[in-house]
């Protein structure tokens, strides 16, 4: 009898112990290897981080914003068009369960040159005359709305041309059409540099930063609140918040850096030709503070680095969002940061 029953429980155990031992492969086989994202520096899947982002354009007029799926962006450019407005350029790479993205608007030249600094799929609603020879030849993979029907969809709760919008199965319905690779090039490598794990950016020698107004953009007035306890940077414009639609919630960000740029107008209708490659300077803020910065670029489709002014040191920052803001030189004046 002691024997069946010393049996018996060692079955038992050794089901316990295999199971157990099953159910622990799966897990390891369910946990998927992480990567630091090229866009923030933080931990993501690698299925997320190693595959290419797209590079969205977003209205950021009074009817345009405001937008959908910015709050998932790791990178935004703001730079300003024609007519006074600034346009927005959202770079995301986990946008598999985002609602809708957008409101989808146009190309204009510039922006092609900042979305192949991170090897993106750039994505937009038609173009300005002045990117067409560069779409034609196509020297960066994009997903235009004017002649490729399946990438994206109108709505009906806004008027056109600001109820554009796309979604990750649009999206990929365009990328396969076009057989665009969603693996980085081989050589591509990363466009900023980040603060290793365990250490922050302070920036000690800087000067205070805890709102950076940005009244060069005379139509959205934009501006950026400090918030000491979470170390982030809250954005508002048109006198309020400026929140993503999907959620709600008002978009933060760790870093910002203004690029200052030369430009010359194309023509009398004030499309802007806004100089990408010269280099110049600008600042960089983070964590309360500013520092002057120098950005230098190698060619009109490479990265921009950007460079302490006072070391010469590139810049790391620190882990977490960033917008890119670009400041026309003539307007630096009308940028304050207290």
């Amino acid at each position: 009898m002691k024997r069946k029953l010393f049996k018996l429980l060692t079955g038992v155990l050794l089901s316990c112990t295999l199971a157990g031992s099953a159910v622990m492969v799966q897990a390891e086989e369910n946990q998927e290897t992480t990567v630091k994202s090229y866009l923030t520096g933080e931990d993501v899947s690698q299925s997320v981080g190693r595959r290419r982002p797209i590079a969205v354009m977003l209205g950021n007029d009074a009817d345009g914003a405001p937008q959908s799926g910015t709050e998932n962006a790791g990178v935004i450019y703001e730079a300003p068009v024609e007519g006074s407005i600034t346009r927005l350029m959202a770079i995301i790479e986990d946008y598999d369960n985002l609602p809708r993205i957008g409101s989808v608007r146009s190309c204009r030249d510039y922006f092609l040159f900042y979305a192949n600094e991170y090897d993106a799929i750039y994505s937009h609603y038609g173009q300005a005359v002045y990117a067409l020879q560069y779409l034609d030849q196509h020297l960066i993979d994009n997903l235009n709305g004017l002649t490729l029907g399946n990438a994206y969809y109108r709505t009906t709760d806004r008027v056109a041309p600001h109820n554009a919008y796309t979604d990750f199965s649009h999206l990929q319905a365009g990328i396969q059409s076009l057989g665009y690779s969603q693996e980085y090039k081989e050589n591509y490598n990363g466009h900023f540099q980040f603060a290793a794990d365990g250490t922050q950016t302070t920036l000690d020698n800087g000067i205070s930063a805890g709102v950076v107004k940005l009244d060069n953009f005379a139509h959205n007035h934009p501006w950026f609140e400090y918030n000491a306890e979470t170390g982030e940077y809250s954005r508002f414009q048109f006198g309020a918040p400026h929140i993503d639609q999907n959620t709600g919630n008002q978009l933060t960000c760790e870093n910002i850096i203004l690029q200052y740029s030369n430009y010359e107008p194309y023509d009398p209708n004030g499309y802007l030709n806004i100089d990408t490659q010269s280099g110049g300077e600008g600042k960089y803020i983070t964590k309360g503070k500013a520092i002057d910065i120098k950005w230098t670029k190698d060619s009109q489709w490479g990265t921009t680095h950007y460079y302490d002014s006072a070391s010469g040191e590139e810049i790391r920052l620190n882990p977490g969002k960033t917008w890119v803001e670009i400041v026309l030189n003539d307007s630096v004046d009308s940028v304050s940061i207290q």
